[in-house]
C-alpha cells in the first residue's frame, strides 16, 4: 500500500493559534481601562470644566474607535485573517464613516437653510 504524507505548516501555526486566556485578560484589561477613562471624561472632566465639551467629544470618539478596534481585531478574530479581508473590511468601514459624515453635514446644512414655515 502507499504511504500518505500529511503536510502541515508549522510556521503558520503560531499565526493562527487564536486567543489564549492571557491574551483575553490582556484585551479585557485594555478595554476596561479605556472605558474607565471614558467615564472619567464624561462624568468628571467635562462637568468640572477640566476639558471643554468640544475637546472631550473628540477624545471620547478616539477612545471609542480604539475600543472598536480591539473588539473587532481580537474578539471577532479579524487580526488573524488574511490581509485581503482586513483591507476589504477596513475600506468599507472608512466609506461608511465618510458617508455618515456627509449625511450629517448635509442634514445640518438643510436644517439651517430651510425656510421656516
Amino acid at each position: 500500500m502507499s504511504e500518505q504524507h500529511i503536510h502541515t505548516d508549522d510556521h503558520a501555526h503560531g499565526e493562527h493559534e487564536g486567543m489564549t486566556k492571557k491574551k483575553i485578560w490582556k484585551v479585557f484589561g485594555i478595554l476596561l481601562m479605556i472605558t474607565v477613562i471614558e467615564f472619567i471624561i464624561a462624568l468628571w472632566a467635562i462637568p468640572q470644566g477640566h476639558l471643554t465639551q468640544h475637546t472631550g467629544n473628540y477624545i471620547y470618539i478616539v477612545l471609542t474607535l480604539l475600543k472598536a478596534f480591539y473588539i473587532v481585531a481580537y474578539f471577532m478574530h479579524l487580526k488573524y485573517e488574511k490581509l485581503g479581508l482586513q483591507l476589504a473590511l477596513s475600506v468599507s468601514f472608512v466609506f461608511i464613516i465618510y458617508f455618515i459624515t456627509l449625511m450629517l453635514i448635509e442634514g445640518g446644512y438643510l436644517h439651517i437653510h430651510m425656510p421656516k414655515v
